[in-house]
């Protein structure tokens, strides 16, 4: 299978040992992984942020290119994020005042999986034969739990792992604080709000939190750093990409 990378800005800039992962994921499953260097943003901060005109522009050049890779025998993209692949989903909407461009936006949303979604929902694998010791907790980050319905997929694999043990937090799905621009104009509420899940996180014992998003990751880690917690920020895709030495 033809797999189109689609890395995200944040996982670009911030953390590309992410999207490293994620290839090294998909390759191990079969697909031939492929990236376009000419990918920007999906133009979900500009529209956020009310913005709808900007976030336009940026996301029909966006919706443009992944079309067009599309058209010439492309069989799915693949986000490690599910902030970025819920603004893919929602773009024809976006875009419904330009017929020709919605409707190529209705067909990349089609073909457009959210890490886990594509592993689990598309390629029917749950093992990687992945191997991490210790013991995790989840943050279900709000795009992917609430937009795109992920909870399932992400325990299903992280079962799977050796070694793994995960710990449920009564707080795993509630939002970290984070929310794109949100934590710049009001920071004082996104740092609470990230604040009471670490107080839990922190209070588990576990090792690490884990979260398919890097923007939630950024977030936690931060307030994590600032009261000097042992707990580490993971993406998923980190984590199911260990396995035992000369696997």
């Amino acid at each position: 299978m033809r797999v189109q990378l689609f890395v995200t800005c944040l996982v670009d800039q911030f953390r590309p040992s992410v999207g490293e992962a994620t290839v090294e994921i998909l390759e191990r499953c079969g697909c031939t992984v492929e990236f376009d260097d000419r990918q920007t943003c999906c133009g979900q901060p500009a529209f956020n942020s009310g913005h709808h005109e900007e976030a336009k522009a940026v996301v029909a050049r966006t919706i443009d290119l992944l079309a067009e890779w599309l058209d010439e025998g492309g069989d799915a993209i693949v986000c490690p994020s599910g902030s970025c692949s819920a603004m893919i989903a929602h773009s024809s909407e976006l875009l419904a005042d330009d017929p020709v461009r919605s409707e190529k936006a209705r067909r990349v949303a089609e073909r457009t999986w959210e890490l886990t979604q594509f592993l689990i929902d598309e390629m029917k694998i749950d093992d990687l034969e992945s191997s991490w010791k210790g013991t995790i907790t989840l943050h279900d980050a709000c795009h992917g739990l609430r937009d795109l319905g992920i909870r399932d997929q992400p325990r299903r694999l992280l079962a799977k792992v050796k070694g793994l043990e995960v710990k449920e937090c009564a707080s795993c799905d509630r939002c970290c604080g984070f929310g794109g621009t949100f934590s710049v104009n009001y920071p004082l509420i996104s740092g609470a709000m990230a604040d009471d899940k670490i107080e839990e996180i922190d209070a588990s014992g576990v090792d690490a939190v884990v979260s398919g998003d890097v923007s939630c990751l950024m977030q936690l880690e931060g307030r994590l750093q600032a009261t000097n917690s042992r707990v580490k920020a993971l993406h998923l895709a980190q984590l199911l990409v260990e396995r035992d030495a000369g696997s």
